[in-house]
């Protein structure tokens, strides 16, 4: 009997209510040069390839498109100008009409007059940024010919849901702009001619069917090809030392199945035999696996809130401008979180306490995203959620580039850290670690939620992702803002103590064993502990 193929962005395992959808959701964006490109995309098509495929042209408002016209003439599919709340079936082709907003929810789409008072128009990442929500791990998005940079944060977006994206290859598209944003950003899985990009999704599709990365759960997941998948889970930790075995199954299938794609090695046991001896494959599994995605300010108006909130509750408990405040920003990946925690300190203590000493400590298992962390330059696609204020207070352009400033680089330090396996940070004011947990399934859940108890204080705050929850150990924190994932470290002794690795020397007093590990993972530029 086959397994019913549900998305998995569900942190604690209960029914996904956000879609009933079982096939591919394909999100194609383009701005300039795209009528070119679509008519490309559209010829290679497959009659019978299973998926629904929604077209977002930037679109002059007040002219009606004839779009759904001139693409008619491309392809045997049926081809629909989207109507409000109209259906989604697979084999069609869906166009936006102009002078709109389009998103998506159960099986329909959704119209909505284009805001006028908006400055800058984003359809396609307001439409992706929908799909990867809605249809998690069936969201497919793809970036052809235009200018700008629309289309970049939805395509992160759907990558770290557990879709695919395509980005067109800049040397075939009229304009680079978009496709090269995308590239950029780290958002794109494959880069590759149009024509390409139909025949490449079909391989994605077996790919995914092949490894039973749609099943249902972790278990259903695990009774498929249990072998195959533990032996790639074993070559991986002892590559790198990270065990992957309770992070979500049905997310690290899919994660394999792309790799089983890019390499040509699409039956298990021929991937199974060419990652056990390349260790470059290895390596970019492990990266594959871990979807280094982040962004400044994410979930705006919830930052805002926690600024608003935690901050001055924190204040309150210092005795005089000689404490220090100590944040640890957990999975950073490439240091927009941590960043935007800085700014949003800097901020809040500059008219209040200004000589308060601040360290944020900010870790991820990855070595390269720990590595342009520490850089801290971003391009303009990156900091679309900066405001103008905050651009021109705390960052400097450079060459086109955004370099964060000294004074916020200085209280951020960066180092390579698994808050899974490694001992926690101790005496934290706050922790953050936001849209990590719902990769990890409940045991890892929990532990990670002991271990970041027992490095808060007393009256310590902890930050999660809009997506997860601290249910798994509801003993160890309260909701101050349950809808905003903002919680207070209750006082209680029933905690996990993490022993450190074997590599330290570990002192007889329990917290001297995690203030040396501390100490010993983080110094400054001169090599002073800090």
């Amino acid at each position: 009997m086959a397994t019913k193929k549900t998305p998995d962005n569900n942190p604690d395992n209960k029914p996904d209510h956000h879609s009933t959808i079982d096939f591919p959701v394909v999100g194609i964006g383009a701005s300039a040069g795209g009528l070119d490109a679509y008519k490309l995309f559209l010829k290679n098509i497959p009659e019978k390839s299973g998926m629904a495929y929604v077209l977002v042209q930037h679109l002059a408002p007040g002219h009606a498109s004839i779009l759904p016209e001139i693409l008619t003439r491309e392809t045997q599919l049926p081809v629909y100008e989207i109507t409000d709340n109209i259906n989604i079936e697979p084999d069609s082709i869906y166009i936006i009409p102009e002078n709109q907003t389009l998103t998506v929810f159960d099986g329909k789409l959704k119209l909505t007059p284009r805001d006028k008072a908006t400055k800058i128009n984003m359809p396609i990442d307001i439409f992706f940024e929908s799909l990867a929500e809605v249809y998690a791990g069936f969201a497919r998005g793809v970036i052809l010919s235009g200018t700008g940079f629309d289309g970049t944060l939805g395509l992160k977006a759907i990558k770290e849901a557990g879709g695919v994206t395509f980005v067109q290859d800049p040397d075939s598209a009229t304009f680079e702009g978009m496709p090269l944003s995308a590239i950029r950003a780290g958002a794109a899985d494959f880069v590759l001619d149009v024509k390409q990009i139909p025949v490449q999704l079909q391989h994605i599709e077996s790919a995914y069917e092949n490894s039973h990365a749609y099943a249902q759960d972790d278990y259903l997941a695990g009774k498929h090809d249990d072998d195959f998948f533990k032996h790639i889970l074993r070559i991986l930790r002892l590559r790198t030392g990270n065990d992957f075995s309770h992070y979500k199954q049905p997310t690290i299938r899919r994660r394999i199945a792309r790799r089983m794609v890019v390499t040509q090695k699409e039956n298990p046991l021929d991937y199974l035999n060419f990652v056990r001896n390349d260790k470059t494959e290895q390596d970019a599994l492990f990266n594959d696996i871990l979807i280094p995605v982040s962004y400044f300010f994410r979930d705006t108006k919830t930052f805002e809130l926690f600024f608003e909130t935690v901050f001055p509750a924190i204040l309150k408990k210092k005795n005089s401008i000689k404490d220090t405040l100590r944040v640890w920003v957990a999975g950073c990946s490439t240091g927009e979180e941590a960043y935007s925690m800085a700014i949003g300190l800097h901020e809040f203590l500059a008219d209040k306490t200004p000589d308060i000493k601040v360290q944020l400590f900010a870790t991820d298992i990855l070595e390269n995203v720990i590595a342009k962390a520490r850089a801290g330059i971003y391009g303009r696609q990156e900091i679309q959620n900066v405001s103008e204020t905050r651009l021109k207070n705390y960052f400097t352009k450079i060459e086109g580039a955004y370099h964060i400033n000294k004074e916020i680089r200085e209280v951020c330090v960066f180092a390579v850290h698994s808050f899974i396996k490694d001992p926690p940070f101790a005496k934290m004011d706050i922790i953050s670690c936001r849209n990590v947990l719902i990769y990890l399934d409940p045991f890892l859940q929990k532990k990670a939620l002991n271990a970041f108890h027992y490095g808060l204080k007393s009256h310590g705050f902890l930050f999660l992702g809009k997506s997860e929850t601290t249910n798994q150990v509801v003993n160890l924190f309260e909701p101050i803002l349950e809808n905003h994932k903002i919680f207070a470290r209750k006082n209680t002794v029933d905690t996990f103590l993490p022993m450190p690795p074997d590599r330290f020397d570990p002192p007889a007093n329990k917290e001297q064993q995690i203030e040396q590990f501390n100490k010993s993972l983080f110094k400054n530029e001169r090599g002073i502990m800090l």
